[in-house]
């Protein structure tokens, strides 16, 4: 029988590593974006060396090994201590990870994971223009040709939504290597570096002034056969590893985070002069009892998992539930803010709940869409869970 882990250790552990070394003015630090990276850089460098980084990678590497609830108790203090997330890193230690873990060779596994935490970057080169939901659709095309005598893959089109592509060292890539059969045939999946020659890379400027995706185009770029993952043309199969990354905990620490700055909205209250206003008392009550329910249903999702009683269509209940969470919350925060929070002003780069409210009310929307869309969830629950019937695929709109 497996010797449960103790968690009240684990957790006093952390609380006191996190009492010893978590930044404290990480917003202030992250108001460019040179600075934003500098922060991330340093911060991850540190959980590495403390052992808090990669708690979901195998034993061999430095702090991993780490059941699920132990992971939980990690990301638990790491949100109530409102420490910078990972985001630089995020595509590398989990996107990256999982697709060179359960589907690289061995020399690839070798010269990759370990680089990963010295610092190395990674992005995802997956959606295209006219292939966003529909993946398979894909058309930046490669070749294989022999060139100054190497087997290579000669590869030119455009991807986009690229998240921190602009920061990166390595990319995630999906071609299309060939046209016959179905779709998902002729995908090959590469690793590819963001420096050679005909790569570029162009930062989107979003509506609340981040620069968090960003555009690629491949200009007949070379890039080995030897940096292929699993067989040409198979690589949608070794594509769905990297989406299946683990996204609970994930969910669970962005709840904790939401908690967490409620405290930025009771300072809004105080500010103004609401602290006998019914109405916004009453509506207050009702965001923060909203946000303490998605707490409970990130915890419960997790809990179902670490049990292995999960249910398809559970991620997608905690999903919708955040999502809508906090929309709520900045629009609160953006309302009692009045005219003076509707001005511009620095945002803080890797972060969702900044207290800059126009720009964490214009960002709140965009997680209805990212990682799968509200209405994309809802299918899923419906179909998945409350066995409706499933939507025709030749319906048009």
């Amino acid at each position: 029988m497996t010797d449960m882990p103790d968690l009240d250790a684990l957790r006093s552990e952390v609380r006191a590593f996190l009492h010893a070394e978590a930044p404290t003015n990480w917003r202030d630090a992250s108001r460019t974006q040179d600075d934003f990276v500098a922060t991330q850089r340093g911060w991850f460098a540190k959980l590495v060396k403390a052992g808090y980084a990669i708690p979901h990678w195998p034993a061999q590497f430095p702090g991993g090994g780490r059941g699920l609830a132990e992971q939980k108790v990690i990301y638990e203090e790491l949100a109530k201590a409102d420490c910078p997330r990972l985001l630089l890193s995020f595509v590398s230690t989990y996107h990256a990870f999982a697709t060179l873990h359960e589907c690289a060779s061995a020399e690839q596994q070798a010269e990759y994971l370990p680089r990963i935490l010295e610092g190395e970057t990674w992005c995802q080169g997956f959606s295209e223009p006219g292939a966003g939901s529909d993946l398979a659709a894909i058309k930046t095309r490669a070749t294989r040709e022999m060139r100054d005598g190497r087997e290579v893959y000669v590869v030119s089109g455009q991807k986009v939504w690229s998240t921190m592509a602009q920061f990166a060292q390595k990319c995630l890539l999906l071609v299309r290597t060939s046209s016959d059969g179905p779709k998902q045939a002729g995908i090959t999946y590469l690793l590819m570096d963001m420096d050679a020659p005909g790569v570029s890379v162009r930062p989107i400027h979003q509506i609340q002034g981040d620069e968090e995706f960003a555009e690629i185009f491949l200009d007949n770029v070379e890039i080995p056969v030897t940096r292929r993952v699993g067989e040409e043309g198979k690589g949608w199969a070794v594509a769905q590893a990297t989406l299946a990354s683990e996204r609970g905990l994930t969910l669970m620490e962005l709840s904790y985070r939401m908690r967490g700055a409620l405290g930025r909205v009771a300072a809004l209250i105080r500010a103004h002069g609401h602290e006998e206003d019914r109405g916004v008392l009453r509506d207050f009550g009702a965001l923060v009892t909203q946000v303490d329910a998605v707490c409970a249903i990130a915890d419960q999702f997790l809990d179902n998992r670490i049990k292995g009683i999960e249910r398809m269509g559970d991620a997608s209940i905690v999903k919708n539930s955040y999502s809508r969470a906090l929309r709520a919350y900045a629009k609160l925060g953006l309302r009692l803010g009045g005219m003076t929070e509707q001005y511009v002003a620095p945002i803080t780069f890797g972060d969702l709940n900044t207290g800059n409210w126009m720009a964490d009310f214009m960002n709140s929307y965009a997680w209805t869409i990212a990682g799968g869309s509200e209405e994309v969830q809802r299918n899923i629950i419906a179909e998945r869970m409350l066995d409706m019937p499933r939507e025709p695929k030749s319906w048009v709109a």
